[in-house]
């Protein structure tokens, strides 16, 4: 770790301009990695002009802004990639237009697309890493609130509130650091899992149409193109509803799939059973508990869930 960060820390001394990007739909970790990164360099270097990039999620912009770059803004820039496992899943392709990239993530390292790679799969979230980061070079003392907001805020969100076994004790100890900053924890909390009215009705709709194995550790929710019409809601508003169904008693595996016109993309969810294996498989990816696939049919949607219950 050391060696890398150091690495890391010096080719952000060496450049003026740094772009740091994250993947598309974002989570709570991936703006909180990103903007706390971004709000993190700016107190350290005020010299520099630091940017992020990357098309926004409604339900988290309370967590923060994002800029607007030029694609000039590139030439001379160094781009940081965090959060983010695969170069695919890199939101804005102009990523690979800077003169160097750095990737910076917790998830399993499919591709190591930066020309320096830290990955730490051991860690909670990235942004559990941005705060080591931070750490390590002993600047707690020059972040602030900003700073500590948006790092605790992706920390929650990847851990499910502290709730998912990649809560480890470092990250406990991470959060309590962070919350040593004056910003109001529980009034970010209650605004991370604010719901608008309007999408009430839909959770109501998965609550009587999910598909549960006769076992109960199997479940699945297909979300159909005319469900999302139906009660007028969008693929990523629909998608924060995947852990409805996870505290039925005996459940293992969980497949939340919806239908976002090209693709069908189906979000993977377990209790300690291995299943980023079984995504790989698919072309998706992501995390032992929470992972990821897209499919291009009901039928395929249909052999992953084969493929789910036969890990079972």
């Amino acid at each position: 770790m050391n060696e890398i960060f150091n690495k890391i820390m010096q080719e952000i001394e060496e450049k003026d301009t740094i772009v740091i990007h994250r993947h598309l739909r974002p989570d709570p970790d991936a703006y909180g990695s990103q903007l706390g990164l971004k709000l993190y360099l700016e107190r350290k270097f005020p010299d520099k002009t630091i940017y992020t990039t990357g098309i926004g999620e409604d339900s988290l912009a309370f967590i923060g802004e994002l800029d607007d770059v030029e694609d000039s803004v590139y030439e001379e820039a160094l781009v940081i990639v965090c959060d983010t496992a695969n170069a695919p899943r890199i939101d804005d392709e102009r990523f690979a237009n800077g003169q160097k990239l750095i990737k910076i993530d917790h998830h399993p390292a499919q591709d190591q697309y930066g020309d320096i790679n830290y990955v730490n799969t051991e860690a909670s979230s990235t942004s559990e890493i941005i705060f080591d980061f931070i750490a390590y070079f002993n600047d707690i003392s020059i972040i602030d609130e900003k700073v500590a907001r948006v790092l605790y805020l992706g920390i929650v969100g990847d851990t499910g509130r502290f709730l998912f076994s990649n809560t480890t004790p470092h990250t406990m100890n991470v959060a309590s650091q962070l919350l040593e900053f004056p910003f109001d924890h529980s009034v970010e909390l209650n605004k991370m899992s604010e719901k608008d009215p309007k999408v009430m009705p839909f959770q109501g709709y998965i609550l009587q149409n999910f598909e549960l194995s006769e076992e109960h550790d199997y479940c699945q929710v297909r979300i159909t193109k005319d469900i999302l019409e139906k009660y007028q809601i969008l693929p990523n508003e629909a998608s924060q509803f995947v852990n409805t169904v996870a505290d039925i008693s005996g459940l293992k595996i969980w497949m939340f799939g919806v239908d976002e016109g090209d693709q069908i993309r189906c979000r993977v969810r377990s209790k300690g059973i291995e299943i980023n294996d079984i995504a790989s498989q698919f072309g998706g990816g992501g995390h032992p508990n929470a992972s990821g696939v897209s499919v291009y049919s009901w039928e395929e949607f249909e052999d992953l869930a084969k493929a789910l219950r036969q890990k079972l």
